[in-house]
């Protein structure tokens, strides 16, 4: 049977598994927009689907190829394949941005977010007397977690497994950011941040030949805490696949108005204009949590000061954002 994916269908895939790694990491930024802009969010939510007990079965029967095929493996392959660079490329970059031009990373994505919200409602057509009232709770819902303050770090590992299986909404769920309901649980930097730095640090030590780090009790707890969230992010994955293949097939029409409706409400979690608001003590210092990282408390939003020029090049960025969402509608309509 001949492959019905092009060469550069499976190139575009792995870009497309980049930008959804790259986007589940930033606090606000969802890796479900990606997919659902990008065209393939039904086939990501139903080759997950597909991974139950009947592909246990095959798995385990050494029927590889009957496995790869039942659970559309090339799909998934390829999409996993470009997050996993992600986590170890583009996430870097962006780490390096965020750090040095957080203002414009944000505005550019905030764009992004707004050129999605336009992607997903510009052929919507069934907006009714149901689904009207599902937009609006979606928007409210997205309004009301920006709001919420984080919690304490917390390593223990059962909240470490629930943690996992929450972020992974990011991927599942459009317009909801994985990352940062990480930081509302007060786990984002020791997921996301330690212990992704803590596995890169072991691939770069194992391939200069050095196992020092096995007498290395901080980095091997971190690398545990990363495995239990890992595995209750594949847990999370297959969990919410199925229950919203179920939903995009009984109810594809009330679930669109209540993601854009989310998405939406999301836009004032990536409100470029803010400033990080860390926890202090009475005297005014800072509080650090077991990996001496300052405590997040919140977000301080403000009205950009256009006398400033980096408020017009935000604006610019902003532009740029919507540019790269309606590029992606001009390809999917030129593309033969």
């Amino acid at each position: 049977m001949k492959d019905p994916r092009t060469l550069q269908d499976k190139f575009f895939l792995v870009i497309k598994g980049l930008f959804m790694g790259a986007a589940n990491k930033v606090p606000g930024v969802s890796g479900g927009i990606v997919a659902f802009v990008g065209g393939f969010y039904e086939e990501f939510i139903y080759s997950l689907q597909k991974v139950n007990a009947k592909a246990f079965k095959l798995l385990i029967s050494g029927r590889f190829k009957s496995f790869y095929r039942y659970t559309n493996g090339q799909f998934l392959s390829l999409l996993i394949f470009g997050m996993l660079v992600s986590y170890f490329s583009v996430s870097k970059i962006l780490d390096y941005f965020l750090e040095r031009k957080e203002l414009y990373v944000w505005a550019a994505f905030f764009g992004m977010i707004l050129g999605s919200i336009y992607y997903i409602a510009k052929d919507y057509g069934h907006w009714g007397k149901k689904t009207i009232p599902a937009g609006i709770l979606g928007l409210i819902v997205g309004i009301s977690i920006s709001f919420l303050n984080p919690a304490k770090e917390n390593d223990n590992l059962i909240f470490i497994f629930f943690c996992g299986i929450i972020s992974v909404s990011g991927m599942t769920l459009p317009g909801l950011s994985g990352s940062f309901i990480l930081i509302l649980l007060g786990n984002y930097v020791l997921l996301l941040v330690d212990s992704v730095n803590a596995l890169y640090d072991t691939f770069a030590d194992i391939l200069k030949w050095d196992f020092s780090f096995i007498h290395n009790t901080k980095r091997l707890n971190t690398l545990r805490i990363l495995g239990v969230f890992t595995f209750g992010s594949a847990a999370g994955l297959v969990t919410l696949s199925h229950l919203l293949s179920y939903v995009l097939k009984h109810y594809k029409n009330l679930t669109t108005a209540v993601i854009i409706g989310f998405i939406t409400g999301s836009l004032g979690v990536v409100w470029p204009w803010k400033r990080t608001l860390f926890k202090s003590d009475a005297d005014g210092n800072l509080l650090l949590d077991t990996n001496n990282n300052p405590i997040i408390t919140n977000y301080e939003r403000y009205l950009p000061d256009m006398a400033k020029a980096e408020s017009w090049w935000a604006i610019f960025f902003v532009i740029f954002g919507i540019l790269i969402l309606l590029s992606l509608d001009w390809y999917g309509k030129n593309r033969k």
